[in-house]
């Protein structure tokens, strides 16, 4: 006997406000993709779900080490809001951040990180290290990862098997 049973999500408003702002951070990873940059994007959201900011990989284009898309992302929410204390926002990245990206959005104190795929190289967040959660962080940070995951490392995986 089986059941037809919904997904669980389908009428869960929370995932698909998830689903909505990953979907605008996977469209930003597209763009810089094309540009040559390594596919990954971010959204800044306030504590009314409105976007504050969003940023896309431009490591490439302005020849800046820092200009990844999370780091770009933050700066442009912190401008917006006159602050940079960012505790009630939510930020959505399609890859997990590196360590340069988690201190950046530990140090921001942004309220809850949302990420697509674990980065099995440099994931800083729960695959590699775990920055958030160690010693020296002053400050307890939300995670949620594995939102629209497959859609976020395929983007990734195809995009580097084109270069290769």
């Amino acid at each position: 006997m089986s059941f037809n049973i919904p997904p669980p999500w389908i009428d869960d408003p929370e995932y698909l406000r998830h689903y909505h702002w990953m979907s605008r951070a996977i469209a930003l990873a597209e763009s810089a993709g094309q540009a040559g940059e390594v596919p990954v994007g971010a959204v800044v959201v306030d504590s009314q779900g409105e976007k504050i900011a969003e940023g896309e990989n431009r490591r490439e284009r302005d020849h800046d080490p820092t200009a990844h898309a999370e780091i770009i992302a933050l700066r442009r929410a912190g401008q917006a809001l006159a602050t940079w204390h960012l505790e009630r926002c939510t930020l959505y990245v399609t890859l997990e951040p590196c360590p340069m990206c988690s201190g950046a959005i530990v140090h921001g104190r942004i309220g809850l990180l949302v990420y697509g795929a674990d980065d099995p190289k440099t994931g800083a967040i729960r695959t590699v290290i775990n920055l958030p959660d160690s010693p020296v962080s002053n400050h307890r940070l939300g995670v949620l990862g594995g939102i629209l995951e497959s859609t976020c490392r395929q983007q990734l995986q195809t995009w580097f098997a084109q270069r290769r």
